[in-house]
């Protein structure tokens, strides 16, 4: 009796803080799932996903545990009853099954929660779309964060069509991101360690071994920002924000060519993350206005993810990230000035500790009391209006299961009363853009979606110019490539 019982604690691993903090935020309004999209340009047979899902996803021990939360702490427990079958299912889209019908379709899957009962994840494989087939993945943010799943998904995949053993796509991958994150890793613990206090918990410094080495920063400096944080106006209100239903609608854009992209950067002097942003901040703008919303000079922030801890450790999943607020100037009518001061905004906070002071916010929340947790939560969802996240994947063609990936996409959950999510993903020298929003705020995604080229063409346009002027006419910048 006593060695059946120990056999069953040896199954239960302790749940780190902040992945705690995550498996708490989840709602009905808000699921905690992240949905990817992969595209594939033959078809795909659920044997042949089935066996990658075996030999590849399921290597990761955690796969085959659920989480399991109580009062006294959340943890990792083995199904005994692991189901193979109702984790991997195979789909089929309505009609012709088109672009918008897979979008529908993965709009539901969005907005069901996964079944608590069982490991939080799901893969869905449409077998006939746009002469290949589909796959959609639903992962619980608990078990890891956007660029730890990214690196999952990567590890699914070949870069030739027969699978190779000792492929290096790992290594180029990561050589690609080339993200400062040392100067940041370390002071994580301290930023933990006040982020406590202020929640009253008065939590020890919280140590772990993939955030590195503490670097020696001054606590005030960290102590500063968090109070800035904190003291952070509410988002103005806007046609963004608003009670949240239980439905999500999901969309992409016809992708961007990223040498395009990175010429807009040189010419301008900005990084392709800033042109990429201030092209979604002139796509929420041109939405608005066309919806009659007064926005003349308003500025509407999005949470940013920003990676902890070094890449080449993201395959031990968990979540190691914190939260930056970007500034969106959906009230400049100057698609330049936009990006100057998208641009501007994102210099000020790569030399800030915010992504750090938000780490230890969410690592106070993973053991603060439930009515805490809730009114912390409501604080800082209310300071944003949308999630965006954009991630460099693999500029090569990639393979799964011997299919071509043809394109891939992915959004994050939103949290609390935020109901837009934006994502962009690079793959393959193209850029794709995605949104999921709650239906009750955007009906129909596409509306937006389909601005994000036009405003990319606006900068594209005047930075090619050469000699383009700063101060050009507010009224034709508007009209601009309408």
């Amino acid at each position: 009796m006593a060695t059946k019982a120990r056999r069953k604690r040896a199954t239960r691993e302790p749940m780190s803080r902040v992945d705690t903090a995550w498996l708490r935020m989840e709602r009905g309004t808000n699921p905690m799932m992240i949905t990817g999209v992969l595209m594939f340009a033959e078809p795909m047979s659920l044997k042949a996903l089935k066996q990658v899902v075996k030999t590849r996803f399921l290597d990761y021990a955690r796969f085959r545990q659920k989480p399991v939360d109580t009062p006294a702490g959340a943890y990792w427990q083995d199904d005994e009853h692991f189901d193979l079958d109702w984790h991997v299912q195979l789909s089929a889209l309505p009609g012709k099954g088109g672009k918008r019908a897979l979008e529908r379709y993965v709009s539901q899957l969005a907005s069901s929660p996964l079944d608590a009962s069982r490991p939080l994840w799901q893969f869905h494989l449409v077998e006939s779309y746009d002469g290949g087939s589909a796959l959609v993945a639903r992962i619980h943010h608990s078990y890891a964060d956007g660029m730890a799943l990214v690196q999952v998904l990567l590890s699914l995949t070949d870069t030739s069509p027969t699978p190779m053993k000792g492929s290096d796509l790992d290594k180029a991958w990561l050589k690609e991101q080339g993200v400062p994150v040392a100067r940041r890793v370390g002071a994580a613990q301290r930023a933990m360690k006040l982020g406590g206090k202020m929640l009253g918990q008065g939590m020890a410094i919280y140590r772990d071994p993939s955030l590195g080495a503490l670097l020696a920063k001054e606590g005030s400096e960290i102590a500063r920002e968090l109070l800035q944080a904190l003291a952070l106006p509410d988002d103005p209100p806007s046609l963004l924000r608003g009670d949240l239903g239980t439905t999500k609608r999901v969309a992409w854009a016809e992708p961007l060519d990223l040498d395009d992209v990175k010429a807009v950067g040189r010419a301008t002097g900005f990084t392709v993350n800033d042109v990429l942003m201030a092209a979604a901040a002139g796509a929420l703008r041109s939405y608005l206005l066309e919806r009659g919303a007064d926005i003349d000079g308003i500025t509407l922030r999005a949470t940013v993810p920003v990676n902890l801890r070094p890449l080449e450790h993201a395959k031990k999943l968990g979540n190691h990230f914190g939260l930056v607020f970007l500034d969106l100037p959906v009230g400049e009518a100057n698609p330049m000035r936009r990006l100057e001061y998208v641009g501007e905004c994102m210099h000020q906070l790569k030399a800030s500790r915010q992504a750090i002071v938000a780490f230890g916010l969410l690592a106070a929340l993973g053991i603060a009391p439930p009515a805490v947790q809730s009114l912390a939560l409501e604080l800082l969802s209310r300071k944003a209006t949308t999630v965006a996240t954009n991630v460099p994947g693999p500029q090569q063609p990639l393979y799964f299961a011997g299919c071509t990936v043809r394109e891939m996409m992915f959004w994050v959950p939103q949290s609390g009363s935020i109901g837009v999510g934006i994502s962009i993903l690079s793959y393959n020298g193209r850029v794709h853009f995605g949104l999921i929003a709650d239906a009750k705020l955007i009906p129909d995604p596409d509306a937006v979606i389909r601005r994000f080229g036009p405003e990319f063409d606006k900068l594209l346009y005047l930075a090619l110019m050469g000699d383009w002027d700063r101060e050009l006419d507010s009224v034709a910048a508007e009209a601009l490539m309408a």
